[in-house]
């Protein structure tokens, strides 16, 4: 008889989350869709937050690592374990209300869908988002729309098609992330799931977010949301996703852009406590990087081009300084 192959395989990288982990792990626990197999992958974590966990089910497995790989190394590791047909990643800081897995599930059956997202609520603030999806800008910034907006003020949020989920808590075809390589482990963390998505949807996916799976999500709080690590690896991470992914025609188009948005953030950071060193130490490494993520490009399945990608890349700025939404009705 062949083993029991579950819908979906939950991820949850841990590293030094505390007390969070526990309540992340128990929120996966109480999901009303039992068929699903969970994965928590510890970076090498010193807090005892694995020892802290109560026992589990036979659906949970621990793999300790002995060293912090990374969040885009963990995730590969668990999904190369994983067996179901779908990816649920969920951040040790990050709480699944009870029906999350249901409905990340319900928006599969729509055409061409390879990736869902999830509605993220601030843990702390509950009247306040923490983002409806990554949304990207045609100068190479990401941005997760909604953060910090009031979410009686967003009567015009439904469920739509953004560039991209974010990572913290999303939804993706095993298969089409197993084909496509997974995370790239060069970015270690921070910008990782802007990257892969740009490459999911060059590969011909779309993805959906979802307005009712919510999650209530701490927002950065293990690495600091504005911290040295932070500002530096979403900088460096952020030249080479523009770098390695955006197609030929938009490269040249787009790239003066580009280089203007990054000196104005350079500039802008000398006005802002302790960000100018991390952020010229994200430049300088990123474009120590390039020659390599130049290469990886070649390896990037490309079944759609900049005509069909164009609609979900923001031009105007506003969105982008607003932490609008940019979306699409969906089309099916």
């Amino acid at each position: 008889m062949e083993p029991n192959i579950p819908k979906i395989s939950v991820i949850i990288v841990n590293y030094n989350a505390g007390e969070w982990l526990a309540r992340s792990v128990a929120s996966v626990a109480a999901q009303t869709l039992k068929d699903f197999e969970c994965f928590i992958i510890d970076n090498g974590s010193t807090d005892g937050s694995i020892a802290a966990l109560p026992d589990l089910d036979e659906r949970f497995m621990i793999i300790k690592l002995t060293d912090n790989t990374g969040f885009t190394r963990a995730n590969n590791i668990g999904a190369g374990k994983a067996k179901g047909e779908w990816l649920a990643l969920l951040n040790p800081d990050a709480f699944a209300r009870p029906d999350w897995l249901d409905a990340l599930l319900a928006q599969t059956t729509r055409k061409d869908v390879t990736m869902v997202g999830s509605t993220q609520v601030m843990a702390l603030e509950p009247d306040v988002y923490d983002g409806l999806g990554d949304c990207y800008h045609f100068t190479g910034l990401a941005w997760r729309a909604g953060f910090g907006h009031n979410i009686e003020a967003r009567t015009d949020y439904e469920t739509c098609e953004v560039f991209g989920p974010c990572a913290a808590a999303a939804l993706y075809s095993r298969e089409v992330f197993m084909r496509l390589g997974g995370f790239d482990e060069s970015f270690f963390c921070y910008h990782e799931d802007v990257d892969l998505a740009f490459r999911f949807r060059l590969d011909g996916g779309r993805c959906i977010q979802s307005a009712d799976a919510k999650v209530d999500h701490v927002s950065s709080g293990i690495t600091g949301r504005a911290s040295d690590f932070a500002v530096y690896h979403g900088t460096r991470n952020r030249m080479w996703t523009f770098v390695k992914c955006m197609p030929m025609a938009g490269l040249i188009i787009c790239i003066p852009a580009h280089i203007a948005l990054s000196l104005a953030l350079l500039c802008w950071s000398a006005f802002r406590p302790g960000r100018f060193k991390p952020t010229a130490r994200g430049l300088r490494d990123g474009v120590i990087g390039v020659p390599k993520v130049w290469r990886a490009r070649r390896n990037i399945s490309r079944r759609k081009g900049l005509i069909a990608l164009a609609p979900h890349i923001a031009i105007n700025p506003a969105k982008l300084i607003k932490r609008a939404l940019h979306h699409r009705p969906i089309q099916d």
